[in-house]
């Protein structure tokens, strides 16, 4: 009796600590993902609010009994796929807020639906300050535009080293108590939580592999204060009157301190910055020292990119890559430029095929000819094709 008292008390404790276990794990799962959708929300807040109305775009409140999870994943990847693909629900909500493009967003499926829990489960007033003060600044910014990109933060990047370090620390748990402590009796317990743990810090290795050597939201100062919204946006000076040979050459190219000349000979002070940075184009012509740009789109170096083939060719409007840049002070990188961003345009993007370039694709003029197809997209043309972007 004594011994089976023993063996009761010793599985009791067992099922504590295991439950204490199983808990510990639920609570900080539950927590980081709460604080994941908070900080997922804050890209959002700057054009949707919660229950708060309409801003920019749609009130969000109720968004996950109007549409399918499956549907609502892929528009908020990338509406604009959508669109181009004939969506007709995209297409209505395009429409029905003005055309207003919203930039695709580098989330994981799970990222979105963590985004969407957060929403269903919104409470007012728990919207963080920093939420709180963009959406008004946007309310303020839309009485002049219709569209402000500074809501784009890297504040969509998923807390991705709390959940590496809560696994990390049961791993050392689970593996102390195994070999050192054996509190826990029942080994297939260890063996549990040391596989979840180790697929959960895999995941996160390799989607962090995964990100490296990206920087969408890359923002730098640049050495003058130059302004896309002031010269694009109020002044509505074309963007190949800078970048010059966009439509010829692989690159956009960055205008001289002559061309910023052709105007600032008359423009001396800036509404915003006054004589200071004007002063810095006058400098750079007296001393003949090139004005040194920080380059904020960059592809990494295995990467062929022409800006000829696809401005010229593909007649792509600057706007589908490098976002809003007329509404924009200092110039974002919006897309993150990743081989799947590049591939679902290619999926997507139809081709002009009535130009004479194409008149050897023989079968896909057949096809167009016969109507089985309506239109042809990139990717028919070797768009996907590895030695078409790589070196």
């Amino acid at each position: 009796m004594g011994n089976f008292h023993k063996i009761k008390m010793k599985t009791i404790k067992q099922l504590v600590l295991l439950s204490t276990i199983f808990l510990f794990i639920t609570t900080s799962f539950t927590q980081v993902q709460a604080q994941e959708g908070k900080e997922l929300f804050t890209v959002c807040a700057a054009c949707h609010t919660i229950g708060g109305g309409k801003l920019i775009g749609p009130d969000l409140a109720g968004v996950n009994d109007r549409h399918d999870e499956a549907w609502l994943i892929k528009f908020i990847q990338n509406s604009q796929a959508m669109i181009q693909a004939g969506d007709e629900i995209a297409v209505k909500l395009f429409a029905e807020y003005n055309n207003i493009p919203m930039p695709p967003n580098n989330i994981s499926d799970d990222q979105v639906r963590t985004l969407l829990n957060y929403i269903k489960n919104f409470e007012a007033g728990e919207a963080p300050a920093k939420v709180e003060e963009e959406v008004a600044a946007v309310k303020e910014y839309t009485s002049e535009t219709t569209y402000e990109p500074t809501y784009l933060r890297k504040a969509n990047s998923r807390n991705y080293g709390t959940t590496f370090f809560i696994a990390l620390i049961l791993f050392i748990l689970a593996l102390a108590d195994l070999i050192v402590t054996r509190l826990i009796k029942a080994k297939f317990v260890h063996v549990i939580v040391l596989l979840i743990t180790v697929f959960i810090m895999g995941e996160v290795i390799v989607i962090e592999a995964q990100g490296l050597g990206r920087q969408q939201y890359y923002e730098p100062e640049q050495p003058i204060a130059f302004s896309h919204k002031v010269h694009a946006g109020q002044n509505k000076i074309d963007c190949f009157y800078c970048h010059t040979t966009a439509k010829e050459s692989m690159h956009a190219g960055i205008p001289s301190t002559q061309l910023c000349m052709n105007c600032h000979t008359v423009v001396k002070s800036g509404t915003m910055t006054g004589t200071e940075e004007i002063a810095k184009i006058y400098a750079s012509m007296e001393t003949q020292t090139p004005i040194e740009w920080i380059k904020v789109h960059n592809v990494p170096d295995h990467v062929y990119f022409s800006h000829a083939q696809h401005v010229e060719v593909g007649q792509i409007s600057c706007n589908e890559c490098h976002g809003p840049v007329e509404t924009m002070d200092r110039i974002m990188q919006v897309s993150d430029l990743s081989m799947g961003w590049c591939i679902d345009c290619h999926r997507t993007k139809e081709v002009q095929f009535t130009n004479n370039f194409y008149k050897d694709y023989a079968k896909l003029h057949e096809e167009i000819n016969s109507g089985k197809r309506s239109k042809i997209t990139v990717d028919l043309i070797g768009g996907e094709d590895c030695q078409k972007c790589h070196y």
